[in-house]
């Protein structure tokens, strides 16, 4: 719903659920002639390392008709003040076909709505989210990215606006879930099954109070999410870890905590070391 102001068409890869899953009948509540929902089931032998993910993904890219396609997951977001700008950029490089694509900066939000960790090395700062609709050009691995057939990588102009991520936005009980779900599209299920034997049944965020608070505005579409959230008696708001023998996630571990105060404090937040899966030909 975040982008449909400014597309023609929005294609969904609709895989094969459960009877029990209402994600269909979501889709069409929105009532906008510009969703065409594609029925598809999911080929399991391709679950290994999320390599379905860029399946579906480039047979969803395969059915786009127009200049750019904007692949955004379904745990992002954009916020309309950044539409403009969008398609500005659309606009303004369609004759351009040195450029193959738009880079984003990203906020990926942590436990709840109040809390992000885009700031700390390890999480990815930046991603390509539009590209040109060639067929030369196809999501690769778990559909993180996009390179070109032969594995150049894409030409992209960088825009000055973000992608709001809140993959990792869930009650506890539900990021668990979520987490073995993805976890069995890598591994398969039956090791993600071994694997979450022995986890607690509630994903453990840590210590929120070690990380930054969000001061600025979320898409307003998201109002009606924030106004549910109902699970901040779950979460610890303090500085120190609670639960034993926990493992550390990336922005928690010592060495990544090192490469960020180096990063904000003498490179003026430039990231050492970052991915980079593009060659920035140009900045809007």
């Amino acid at each position: 719903m975040s982008i449909l102001p400014i597309v023609d068409e929005f294609i969904i890869a609709l895989g094969e659920s459960d009877s029990d899953d209402n994600t269909e009948s979501e889709i069409l509540s929105i009532k906008s002639d510009k969703i065409k929902i594609y029925k598809r089931v999911w080929d399991e032998e391709l679950f290994k390392m999320g390599a379905i993910y860029s399946h579906e993904t480039n047979f969803a890219l395969s059915k786009c008709t127009g200049d750019w396609c904007f692949c955004i997951q379904a745990d992002e977001a954009v916020h309309e003040k950044y539409l403009p700008v969008i398609k500005k950029a659309c606009e303004k490089y369609q004759s351009d076909f040195n450029v193959d694509g738009f880079l984003f900066q990203y906020r990926h939000f942590w436990g709840d709505y109040n809390h992000i960790v885009d700031g700390f090395h390890g999480w990815y700062s930046k991603e390509i989210r539009i590209i040109r609709n060639n067929a030369s050009i196809q999501s690769v691995g778990d559909a993180q990215s996009f390179r070109k057939l032969n594995g150049d990588k894409l030409n992209v102009i960088e825009i000055p606006g973000y992608i709001y991520h809140y993959g990792w936005v869930r009650p506890p009980q539900l990021m668990r879930g979520k987490k073995k779900e993805q976890e069995s599209q890598y591994w398969g299920k039956d090791a993600a099954e071994a694997m979450f034997n022995e986890k607690p049944l509630e994903f453990d965020y840590g210590a929120l109070g070690r990380i930054p608070v969000f001061k600025e505005t979320h898409p307003s579409l998201m109002e009606k999410w924030i106004a549910n959230h109902n699970w901040q008696s779950k979460l610890n708001s303090g500085k120190k870890f609670v639960t034993p023998n926990r493992g550390l996630y990336k922005h928690e571990k010592l060495k990544y905590r090192i490469l960020t105060f180096i990063e904000k404090n003498f490179l003026a937040g430039k990231r050492l070391f970052d991915y980079q899966n593009w060659n920035v030909v140009g900045k809007l």
